[in-house]
């Protein structure tokens, strides 16, 4: 039966963005723009060996256009699911509940609520996973490897076994995963059919052995136990060779000289990088370092924060109302404190990879202070750049954080005292301390890099 349904790729991954989106222009033209990354490299690596195919979703009206026309990048399936359908999943399901359980972000007095609203929008998540499910079951050959990613995509590994037994099927969580009692906030149905869906694969695998004890977890109190699904590891790390050699080009020495110009001479700089996500923190890092000032008026001038907040799911409300408030926050922050000649907080929300690049080269201190995040790659790829040296003060809720934390001075995210306290620490660090520190942190940060991770699970997976 699979045979006869069989297509040609020996390789499979998807994911909910694929490795290349269209731009319709005015005119009508199409513009394909490509990423990067750790599945994109790692595709790359085995499709010399392989027939490999990256199935994915047409996100905005380019990639939707690109599929109606046939135009497409050789190794790329993009599916043109009903754009509500799409919306209802990712924005209603992925981003507004899955996200919210694993990075445990709900107020609990008002959130979350499981009416017939959600209903509705998990009805849509189902029919966007059976999208999937039924593209991969058409396109893999007898035997194949599929490694489905992330949260968007969690029934599809139950929805492919069924469709297709002899295929060798994998999971990857890129998220934290939600203790049992955090993860038991999901109506009894619905948890239990996402544990289902990913027991479906015959691997499933996540960035820390936190995240993975905690999924196991789950499995037990919900169906009492993971049914023969095995489970590993991969922390991904940063691909050094790329970082240090773009850091090193002319767009970033440019931006270096802007920043320097910014910050002014003599002068110590706390860098931060993140999207304006929930998870990140953002707003308590910046009272940490307005508790700074205020408790130590010796950095007063001495110092600057560099805070780079790129917008993130602008198209929901709580992250509109979030960015707003990162802004304000730091304008209060310059507005007390900052002189004619010293501007504390050097705030830019624009994204710019050459400018944060920049910043990671010249940040005597990084802040990475997540209530909770899968892993954080700003805390392994800072260390790798920084041209003196770095200290990172990095939160114990952060994935990075179990691979890098004898070498990082550790906060809770919560305690801003304490965090302001850590930064005091970090600044007055020694240079040969810090130096040696960044050393050690560069050599963990980069013990995976991205294209062995990817590659590191398909070999688990395609090993009995």
């Amino acid at each position: 039966m699979a045979s006869e349904q069989a297509g040609a790729a020996q390789v499979l991954v998807a994911s909910n963005r694929g490795p290349v989106t269209y731009s319709l222009g005015a005119d009508g033209t199409l513009d394909a723009k490509r990423g990067g990354g750790g599945l994109v490299s790692g595709l790359s690596a085995v499709g010399d060996e392989a027939d490999a195919l990256w199935v994915c979703a047409a996100l905005g009206e380019g990639d939707r256009e690109a599929v109606r026309r046939g135009v497409g990048e050789p190794g790329v399936r993009m599916l043109d699911i009903d754009a509500d359908v799409h919306a209802a999943a990712y924005n209603g399901v992925a981003n507004s509940v899955l996200w919210f359980v694993h990075h445990m972000l709900y107020q609990t007095p008002l959130e979350p609520v499981f009416g017939p609203e959600f209903r509705a929008q998990w009805a849509a998540y189902e029919t966007y996973n059976r999208a999937f499910a039924d593209a991969l079951a058409g396109e893999a050959a007898p035997g194949a490897a599929v490694l489905v990613q992330d949260y968007h995509l969690a029934l599809v590994p139950g929805m492919l076994r069924e469709l297709r037994p002899d295929l060798r099927i994998g999971h990857f969580s890129h998220t934290p995963w939600a203790p049992v009692d955090y993860f038991r906030l999901l109506p009894d149905d619905i948890a239990e059919q996402l544990l289902r869906g990913m027991l479906g694969a015959d691997r499933l695998g996540f960035l820390t052995g936190r995240w993975a004890d905690a999924f196991t977890a789950c499995c037990v109190a919900v169906l009492g136990g993971t049914s023969g699904t095995r489970i590993g590891v991969h922390g991904l790390g940063a691909d050094a060779d790329f970082l240090r050699e773009r850091a090193r080009r002319a767009d970033v020495e440019e931006r270096l000289a802007a920043l320097r110009e910014q910050i002014g001479p003599d002068r110590k700089v706390i860098v931060r990088v993140d999207r304006t996500e929930l998870s990140k923190n953002i707003v308590r890092g910046l009272r940490a370092y307005e508790q700074l000032l205020a408790d130590r008026p010796e950095w007063r001038g001495r110092v600057v924060h560099v805070a780079f907040a790129y917008p993130s799911r602008q198209d929901l409300a709580v992250y509109r109302d979030y960015t707003a408030e990162v802004s304000r926050v730091a304008d209060a922050i310059n507005s007390a404190y900052g002189t004619e000649g010293w501007t504390p907080v050097v705030l830019h929300v624009k994204d710019d990879f050459a400018r944060s690049l920049a910043a990671y080269r010249l940040a005597d201190v990084a802040l990475v202070n997540p209530i909770r995040d899968g892993m954080n790659l700003v805390a392994k790829e800072v260390p790798v750049v920084s041209d003196e040296g770095c200290v990172l003060v990095l939160s114990r809720e952060a994935g990075a954080h179990e691979e890098l934390s004898e070498d990082a001075l550790t906060v809770n995210p919560y305690d801003v005292s304490a965090t302001a306290g850590a930064l005091h620490e970090a600044l007055l660090m020694p240079p040969a301390e810090r130096a040696e520190r960044t050393k050690r942190l560069a050599a963990a940060a980069t013990a995976l890099p991205p294209t062995q991770w990817f590659l590191d699970q398909l070999q688990a997976l395609t090993t009995p």
